[in-house]
């Protein structure tokens, strides 16, 4: 297990903030997915998903469709091709290109932003390989200032959009007026290998496209930086808590008879991540002087149905605590880094948060690796 305590680098609450340090804001959140998309039916048919194991899991109400990047169908076998490695390459970058550009215009414009109003700007993705990455794919796309400061990060997995959110949150309370975006774009379809086997059948059956964006600012109580709004969610400590014995357990490898990269998921890590998630979440809330009946709103990585059970259940959380991670699943499947950020675009949709309210983010993945985070809503 590895451990840090942020608390006394980002002040949570009863703990002092860094020297003029102020509040981390999530200004605004949007999110952008491929025009197309699919019944769990038709792509088991497009894919040609024969598997036992693999029909079963698409014909789980817990996906009902998925927005995806998928070549055209042969008129004659009613499947896609098989696309060769360079052709997913071109597609992660591609595809990246449109949803991510939509998804940053998106967050930008809620916040009555424009892109000269970035300091910062951090990429996260797992589903491509640039070099240079997509900070830099984007900054040449929308025209973000030269003296932008960027960041990637590359290959962490389904966590990674906390990890990615939480340098950002002590940049803003650092950089009184600062303006800093975080991107979680996945084109999850550029890593479908297309074979008889069960492993890329799962992965097939689960992961779609997506890409999502959120804001931050840093409200500093001097007129420095946009005051938040009644219901505005401020970030106040992040908690990390590693599984390396489960290291393996969601992995990327080499798939020679392919000659691509092959996406492998345990099937037992959800039970893995049920029965730890409640360890890094009680720290993180102990730590700020709360306990889990203070916690009003939730939200949970859409990793799959069975992940998402083995997290309410491990937590005691309501059904209605994980509507918004549920519906993501539903509406989109598994859009690894960045679909918690959805849910919250959802919660935040909502506007069922009260001035006062705690949250508390989660997100897990390879590593093994669980994220969480802690939210006040209006309080500044």
């Amino acid at each position: 297990m590895i451990r840090h305590d942020p608390a006394s680098a980002l002040g949570g609450i009863g703990s002092p903030a860094v020297a003029g340090g102020g509040t981390a804001v999530i200004a605004s959140v949007a999110s952008a997915f491929p025009d197309r998309s699919y019944s769990q039916e038709e792509i088991g048919t497009l894919l040609g998903l024969e598997n036992r194991v693999v029909k079963k899991l698409l014909s789980s109400p817990h996906i009902q469709r998925r927005h995806l990047y998928l070549p055209e169908e042969d008129p004659q076998t009613g499947r896609v091709r098989s696309e060769s490695a360079a052709e997913l390459h071109a597609k992660f970058r591609d595809g990246a290109r449109e949803i991510g550009s939509r998804a940053i215009r998106a967050a930008l414009d809620s916040a009555s932003l424009s892109p000269t109003d970035v300091d910062y700007l951090l990429c996260v993705t797992s589903s491509g390989f640039l070099v240079p990455g997509l900070s830099s794919l984007f900054s040449r796309e929308l025209g973000f200032k030269r003296d932008l400061v960027r960041a990637d990060v590359v290959g962490m997995g389904c966590n990674a959009g906390l990890n990615g959110m939480n340098p950002l949150v002590q940049w803003v309370r650092n950089h009184p007026g600062g303006v800093a975006l975080l991107v979680c774009c996945e084109i999850n379809s550029a890593i479908y290998v297309l074979d008889e086997t069960p492993r890329t059948g799962i992965v097939n059956s689960l992961f779609g496209d997506g890409a999502a964006a959120a804001v931050l600012t840093g409200y500093h109580g001097n007129g420095t930086g946009p005051a938040p709004s009644p219901r505005t969610p401020r970030v106040l400590d992040f908690e990390s808590y590693c599984i390396p014995e489960q290291w393996d357990a969601m992995r990327f490898d080499w798939n020679a008879a392919a000659g691509k990269w092959s996406f492998y998921l345990d099937r037992d890590i959800p039970y893995v991540i049920g029965f730890n998630i409640r360890e890094p979440v009680e720290t993180l809330l102990k730590r700020n002087g709360l306990d889990l009946s203070e916690v009003r709103h939730w939200v949970l990585h859409s990793g799959g149905g069975v992940v998402i059970d083995s997290a309410k259940s491990s937590l005691g959380l309501e059904e209605h605590d994980v509507r918004h991670t549920r519906s993501v699943l539903r509406d989109y499947g598994n859009i690894s880094s960045g679909s918690f950020l959805v849910s919250l675009q959802r919660l935040l949709a909502e506007d069922c948060a009260a001035a006062g309210d705690r949250g508390v983010m989660v997100t897990m993945g390879p590593g093994a690796q669980i994220e969480t985070a802690l939210l006040e809503f209006g309080s500044t």
